[in-house]
């Protein structure tokens, strides 16, 4: 597979995701729903429909393609999973967390709107990734959506993404050894990702094997993905990266780039393409494009 292919790829399913966030965050309110606030809808849609690669979504439809698995169960799993990552930047952004005032070249949602419509929007995001998985218009038998629900609860909450940034909060006051970065990591940023990974497997009906196997490919994944994060919040200007850099280092917080160099962190990464590749084979050609997403994540710049 070319660059060029991967990338249309990539914006393929970007574009999906974005068209289909477009309408599940329309103004007219579901069943069930009494009204949808205007000023509290727009605070949603300038904290998700705002740019981004989407990669975590095109995770969960390259896996779902992987076992030829249903293409609009994916679409909308894919958003239930952008709306969770979307909720935890714009409260991550807050004063209270990591206080930014830019995400994706743009106001965050507390600057562009107030702190109260951030937290509000955030709430309303997590709840509805939920709701989105659960409905029968995912058209998942219930046992299947079942699973995405638990695992995506399990990933996002206080084992996982959660838990994550409050180790990531602490770090601030008391950094961590190395077995203390890689744990927060892999709660903080990881764990989406692998639930990314994992969850084309549950949409299809794959075994269990396959299943752990692309937990593991998401571990890496997720790995690399924050090792060039923390590369790119070094070397890369704020300009590249729509968003602050420089700040862990100003704050103090330990990093495995931070611990061992640039030049370690740039083979580490080598590593990891070459061990998602590895955990891929089994499944020959028709895992091509989540290989090439491996090595996305290692060469980003931004």
């Amino acid at each position: 597979m070319t660059d060029q292919t991967f990338t249309a790829r990539l914006d393929d399913a970007r574009q999906q995701v974005e068209a289909r966030l477009d309408a599940l965050l329309g103004p007219a309110p579901l069943a069930g729903e009494t009204a949808r606030p205007p000023t509290l809808m727009a605070a949603i849609r300038h904290g998700v429909l705002n740019g981004g690669k989407r990669f975590r979504p095109f995770l969960v439809i390259e896996s779902t393609r992987l076992f030829d698995g249903p293409q609009e169960a994916a679409l909308r799993v894919a958003a239930a999973l952008e709306c969770v990552h979307c909720y935890s930047l714009i409260h991550d952004d807050l004063p209270a967390m990591d206080d930014d005032d830019l995400r994706r070249g743009r106001p965050t949602v507390h600057k562009a709107f107030d702190e109260a419509g951030a937290i509000l929007a955030g709430d309303s995001l997590l709840t509805l990734a939920f709701d989105i998985i659960a409905d029968d218009a995912t058209g998942l038998e219930p046992a299947a959506r079942l699973k995405l629900v638990s695992a995506l609860a399990r990933a996002a909450g206080v084992g996982g993404m959660v838990g994550g940034q409050a180790l990531d909060l602490a770090a601030e006051k008391s950094p961590p050894d190395e077995a203390g970065i890689v744990t927060l990591q892999a709660m903080k940023t990881g764990a989406l990702i692998r639930f990314a990974a994992e969850a084309g497997a549950i949409i299809a009906g794959a075994g269990d094997n396959e299943r752990a196997r692309l937990h593991r490919y998401g571990a890496v994944v997720g790995l690399a993905f924050q090792l060039a994060d923390d590369l790119l919040d070094l070397t890369a200007d704020s300009k590249t990266m729509g968003k602050a850099t420089g700040k862990d280092a100003g704050r103090g917080k330990g990093t495995l780039v931070a611990l061992h160099g640039i030049e370690w962190a740039e083979n580490r990464l080598g590593e990891l393409v070459n061990e998602a590749a590895t955990l891929l084979s089994p499944f020959g050609a028709k895992a091509e494009t989540l290989v090439e997403a491996a090595g996305f994540v290692a060469q980003r710049k931004n």
